[in-house]
Order: structure tokens, then sequence, then C-alpha cells
């Protein structure tokens, strides 16, 4: 799909349709849309707004994918990054794993997210504890986890919003 069906509009985040688009267009404008907000030195001064692009980033899968958004001390986006593959209904996640590309990745925090593929974001006991794993294992190197973004079709749950960090 080209994005020469969407030009920029006169204001500042707005588009305009150059021809007929399908569904297929608007999602994957969307999904670039989203890689842009999640680019690189942007600060993520609104934790809804990126749940928003998490969401549209990983709620089409029809297997689990965890990711991490790396952040530095400022909580500007080092690098967003899909970690972990897994079934419909499950994805191991290695602690080690994590904890290595957040080293790599020079990271001074993370916001850890992935998706259920049935939509519901609720998140799982397994959820709860990995998440616990991953703080504690973080914590160890001075990592901090600001959140854990379960995403699905019908919403998205944050750990630190249900004050289950």
């Amino acid at each position: 799909m080209s994005t020469a069906k969407f030009q920029a509009g006169e204001v500042a985040g707005t588009y305009q349709v150059a021809s007929v688009v399908t569904e297929a267009d608007i999602f994957h404008m969307a999904k670039q849309l989203a890689r842009r907000r999640l680019a690189r030195g942007r600060v993520i001064s609104q934790p809804a707004r990126a749940f928003d692009y998490l969401q549209v980033l990983l709620q089409d899968y029809e297997h689990e994918v965890f990711s991490a958004l790396f952040l530095d001390s400022q909580h500007r986006v080092i690098r967003f990054e899909e970690l972990f593959r897994g079934t419909i209904d499950a994805a191991s996640v290695y602690s080690r794993e994590v904890v290595k590309a957040a080293l790599a990745h020079n990271a001074a925090a993370i916001i850890l997210v992935h998706n259920h593929p049935s939509g519901n974001p609720e998140p799982s006991n397994a959820d709860l504890c990995i998440t616990q794993r991953l703080k504690e294992a973080l914590g160890l190197v001075d990592i901090r986890v600001l959140d854990h973004v379960v995403v699905g079709g019908e919403g998205y749950v944050s750990f630190a919003e249900e004050g289950k960090l």
C-alpha cells in the first residue's frame, strides 16, 4: 500500500485522502503513524497516548507477542522491540533475555507490553507473575519498570493504572 493516498492536511496531525482507500490502507497507515510516534527520541509524556499506539501495533496478531518499549532517564524512546512470540494464548518470556536487551539498549526504564489475541486485555495470573519477576530482575540492574500494558482488540489494561505494579 502506498502512503501517497494520504496527504498531510493544513493543520498538523491531519491528513487528507487523495483517492479511495480500503480498510487495509487505513490500518497500514495507522501502524506507520504508531511506529513514528514511538520513534527514537520521542518523550513518553502521555502514557495513554503511547498505549493507543502500542495497541495499534500489537492487537492484530493471532499469537501472543511480548514486547518492550526501552526508555532513557528522561523517558525518551530508545527503541520499541518485539522480544518473544508465543501461541494463541501464551508466550514464554525469559527474564534474562529482557534484562540483556535492556542493558544492550542502555535503558533506564522500560514499559512492558504484550497482546491477548482473544481481544480481552484482562491480565492473567501468569501475566501478574512474570511482571513481578521482570520487575525484580530489572531492579537488580537499576532499570525501572514503569508499566506493563496488555492490549487486545477491546482496549488495553495498564498495570500501573490498576495498581498492579
